[in-house]
């Protein structure tokens, strides 16, 4: 008799969404691909973010998203002190060196977008206060 773990379901069930609107959102018909921009892009924001604010982001993912975002996480090294779109952006073209992104930046907003649409204002407002100028305009309702 196979029992299942509601938490895990659920867990499961969001992050599917998650990856399917993000799929979506690329006009990607590629749910791995669309998963590693995800993984790539929350690693990159959260090792630039300062460790209580990484924290406080991780807590309104849902549980396996937030799983791979603490992945290989290192709070002694944060925050990293890139300040460029530019040094940014290569953390995202290096997961994607054998099928590239023909547009880093409206990937990252890709992403962005997202976590708008699932974490709190007031969340992700405190989030783009830490970032650098440079790489808070990648969000979309920056501009």
């Amino acid at each position: 008799m196979t029992q299942k773990i509601h938490l895990i379901d659920k867990s499961v069930e969001d992050a599917n969404i998650w990856i399917k609107e993000l799929d979506h959102k690329m006009g990607w018909a590629d749910r791995k691909r669309s998963f590693r921009l995800l993984r790539t892009m929350l690693h990159a924001l959260r090792d630039r973010l300062t460790v209580a604010e990484a924290a406080h982001l991780g807590a309104q993912l849902p549980t396996l998203i937030r799983g791979v975002y603490y992945e290989e996480w290192r709070p002694s090294k944060l925050p990293v002190h890139e300040y460029t779109q530019k040094d940014f952006l290569a953390h995202l073209e290096q997961a994607f060196t054998t099928d590239p992104i023909h547009d880093p930046a409206e990937a990252a907003q890709a992403v962005f977008d997202l976590l708008e649409s699932h974490v709190s204002a007031g969340e992700i407002e405190d989030v783009k206060k830490v970032l650098p100028p440079k790489i808070r305009a990648l969000w979309p309702s920056v501009h």
